[in-house]
């Protein structure tokens, strides 16, 4: 009896071991280099939203941060990126949590709602061409805030 307890836990242990890390971790339990690797590379968080007061409605613009390289959609300077851009938001599990600006499709929003991620995704796909190539990030889509007088006239509506 205690033999086939024993065997059924390593049997569910070891069927736990073979899931992705981001099927068996909450976001919480994760590595650096685990986080790091959630984010599929889209840009679409450094995507200046406007919000409309009294709604709350979020609308999308076609600017995006000055530190964004709107050809890459990769930060410029992820390092330093506080310092630069000192209200630039850095993703943590509590700031996921709360946050309801995050795309649809952001692997750290999926992973905390217990959703899939896209096929797409670099660690899907093993490719990180591939969120651009499915049409779903910034690159070649936005301009950087520094060249734009008044974003609310570049309000867009790419996924509608």
């Amino acid at each position: 009896m205690v033999a086939k307890s024993f065997l059924r836990q390593a049997r569910r242990a070891a069927a736990a071991s073979e899931l992705p890390f981001w099927k068996r971790k909450a976001l919480a339990q994760m590595s650096k280099q685990e986080w790091e690797s959630l984010c599929d590379g889209c840009g679409m968080c450094c995507v200046n939203k406007l919000e409309y007061e009294g709604t709350g409605e979020l609308a999308q613009t076609d600017t995006c941060c000055k530190l964004l390289d709107p050809k890459t959609a990769r930060c410029k300077d992820y390092k330093n990126r506080k310092k630069i851009v000192p209200d630039c938001i850095q993703l943590t599990p509590k700031v996921v949590a709360k946050m309801d600006w995050l795309p649809k499709t952001c692997g750290y929003r999926l992973v905390h709602l217990g959703q899939e991620l896209y096929w797409w995704h670099p660690l899907i796909s093993g490719d990180p061409e591939t969120v651009h190539q499915a049409g779903i990030s910034a690159r070649g889509r936005v301009i950087s805030e520094d060249l734009v007088e008044d974003i609310s006239d570049r309000v867009v509506d790419w996924f509608a």
